[in-house]
This record gives structure tokens, C-alpha cells and sequence, in this order.
């Protein structure tokens, strides 16, 4: 299997990959469904357990939604990928200004950050100007929102509005056009598989959240600070408690958020990582170190998301169910890519030179 798969024509392996994707999530979804229907004629779990089911159908329908942006964007080419990531990065900063107080001193400045900023930056994406397009929001953007607020003749909180601001873009626009900025990279010998690349950063970052949320599932102690219960006996009873009973090391930005969890994410993450070296253009050592800087980015960045929502008083960016703007939540599903992405695209571009 694997000699056919490599004896194909570049387009008809990115095509099986996306085979291979939709079959599983449709294995998934329909093992899901099948247990919703069960439990909505003849429940046997507590409602902890419903909740939770209830998230994960959801987390799979954002899953389904973005898989078919991926396979859309690589169907109708590189230009029309940048388009799609463009339009996601436009929901996830209204969502992100949507639950940030503005005023009305701030409309020009939202003007242009929705209707100029991305569009330029997404444009510089399509046309690969990858020396301005990393530069052109850090550097001329965040000079440029002080000022046209300034004009606007609204002191009031003026570093901290700009500040929200200038944050919004960063994550949801700048983070997110190095996504499909990666189609546009050109490898030796690697032309037309770029979509792999794309795939890879999404798969490694995505299976180190899974992972850390699994772990930190086992945990109960909700508290820093709170009496552990009696350890167990046995070696191996003691070697779980020890692993698995840590408390969190920041309760007030993340409950589910220590070490361990971590740790074992980005480890588990990486070794994935490296086992799909051969759909990347990286031997495997390199592809264990950029799933690894990857990782450490993704999750940190997941977990700056967490204070920020912390700050602004909500557990979700749009509440389970109904999307502040319709998106259902989007912000919280790729906050993890918008801080891997960038962080990924620039080891990758220094340490190969392309």
C-alpha cells in the first residue's frame, strides 16, 4: 500500500489523504450518532456524561466544516485556499471584537482592520510577498490603528482599546494567513504536495490539544492548593496517582492546564509528528523538532486564549450552541493554530532556506 501510495502522481496523494480524512470522520460521526440515538431512548449515562457528548458532536461538526474548507481550497487552487483561510480569519476577529467593549471613537479603526488590513494581508499571502506580508501588520499596522484612533478624537481607555485591538489582528489575521502561506512554499522535489504540509501542522497541533485535554480529564483535584487524597497502594497505582493528580498550575486561567498534561501532549504530539515525516518534505528528526515547536507554540498559545477569555468573563468565545457570529465558537476550535502557524512557517522557512 504504502509503495502505490507513493508511486502516484502528487495531486492523487494529496486526493487519498482527503479520502482517508472524510472516511474516518464519517466513521466517527456515525458511531456518535448511533450513540446519541441510543441515549435519547434509553439514556444510561449521567448528565456530565450528556454534556460532553453534546461538546464533542460539536467539536466534530467544526471538524467536518473545516475539512471541507481544506479540501475546497486545494480542489479550486492555492487562491482560492487563500480566500477561504481570509474568510475564516474574518469571522474569528468579529467574534474576537464582538465580546471586546468598543466605542464609537473605535469604528474607523474596526474600518480598517476588517475591510483594509486583511484583505492586504491575505492579498500578500496570495501573491507570495512573504518578506512584506510578515512584516506589514507587526510594523506599519500597529502604527497606523494609534493614529487613525487618535484622529478620531477619543481619549478614553485609548491604550487599552488599542491594545484589544491590535491583539484581535495579531491572532486572527496575521496567525491565520501563515496557514495557507504554506501552500505557497516551494521544496526540492516537493511540488504539489504542499496541502500535506498544511495537513501535518494542523494534525500535530490538534492531536497535542486532544491529548492534553484527555490527560487532564484524569485529574480531580480542581484547585491549587487543595489536599490530595490518600495515595494508593501498589507501585503502579502510586506511579498513576503521582502522573495524574497534579494541580493545575494557573486555576485562574486554566482548571485543566499542568505539567504533566503538557508534557505528555507535546510528546505524544511529536512522535506523531515524526512518524508522518514521509508526507513532509523533513527527514525524521526534522519533523520531530517542528512538530515540537509546533506543539509548544499551539498550546501556549491555547492557553494565552484561555486568560484572555478569563479577562473578558466567558467561558467560550461564542457559547455552546449559539456562535456569537454564527461561527459556533470558531475562535476556540484554530486559537491553538493562530500562534503555531506563524511560529511554524518561520522555522520552516529559516531552517530550509525556501
Amino acid at each position: 500500500m504504502n509503495q502505490y501510495l507513493r508511486n502516484l502522481s502528487s495531486t492523487h496523494q494529496v486526493a487519498a489523504l482527503f479520502f482517508i480524512v472524510f472516511g474516518l470522520l464519517f466513521v466517527v460521526s456515525t458511531a456518535v450518532f448511533l450513540l446519541s440515538l441510543r441515549e435519547r431512548r434509553n439514556p444510561v449515562h449521567d448528565e456530565i456524561w450528556q454534556r460532553e457528548l453534546q461538546h464533542f458532536r460539536s467539536l466534530l461538526r467544526t471538524t467536518w466544516v473545516m475539512v471541507i474548507v481544506f479540501w475546497v481550497g486545494w480542489a479550486l487552487g492555492e487562491k482560492v485556499a487563500t480566500l477561504l483561510f481570509a474568510l475564516i480569519s474574518f469571522f474569528a476577529l468579529r467574534e474576537f471584537i464582538t465580546l471586546s467593549p468598543t466605542r464609537r471613537g473605535d469604528h474607523r479603526s474596526l474600518i480598517l482592520a476588517f475591510f483594509v488590513v486583511l484583505p492586504i494581508q491575505f492579498w500578500l499571502v496570495a501573491t507570495a510577498h512573504f518578506d512584506l506580508f510578515t512584516v506589514f501588520i507587526p510594523v506599519y499596522v500597529f502604527l497606523a490603528i494609534p493614529v487613525v484612533s487618535a484622529l478620531a478624537d477619543d481619549p478614553s481607555h485609548f491604550l487599552e482599546r488599542n491594545a484589544k485591538l491590535q491583539w484581535g489582528i495579531m491572532v486572527c489575521v496575521y496567525g491565520m494567513s501563515h496557514v495557507p502561506a504554506l501552500l505557497l512554499l516551494s521544496f526540492p522535489g516537493y511540488q504539489g504536495k504542499n496541502a500535506f504540509l498544511v495537513f501535518y501542522l494542523v494534525f500535530v497541533v490538534q492531536t497535542c490539544m486532544l491529548v492534553q485535554h484527555l490527560v487532564s480529564r484524569r485529574k480531580t483535584m480542581p484547585v491549587e492548593g487543595a489536599p490530595l487524597p490518600e495515595p494508593p497502594k501498589g507501585w503502579l497505582a502510586k506511579a498513576r496517582y503521582r502522573l495524574f493528580m497534579q494541580p493545575p498550575f494557573a486555576p485562574n486561567v486554566s482548571r485543566s492546564f499542568n505539567w504533566t498534561s503538557w508534557a505528555l501532549g507535546m510528546a505524544i504530539a511529536s512522535v506523531v509528528g515524526a512518524l508522518l515525516s514521509f508526507i513532509t518534505p523533513f527527514k525524521y528528526g526534522q519533523a520531530l523538532a517542528m512538530s515540537l515547536i509546533a506543539c509548544a507554540a499551539g498550546s501556549m498559545g491555547h492557553l494565552v486564549m484561555k486568560a484572555l477569555k478569563r479577562d473578558r468573563g466567558i467561558p467560550n468565545w461564542g457559547r455552546r450552541g449559539v456562535g456569537v457570529t454564527g461561527a459556533n465558537g470558531l475562535l476556540d476550535r484554530v486559537d491553538a493554530l493562530c500562534f503555531a502557524a506563524p511560529v511554524f512557517f518561520h522555522a520552516v522557512r529559516w531552517y530550509f532556506d525556501v
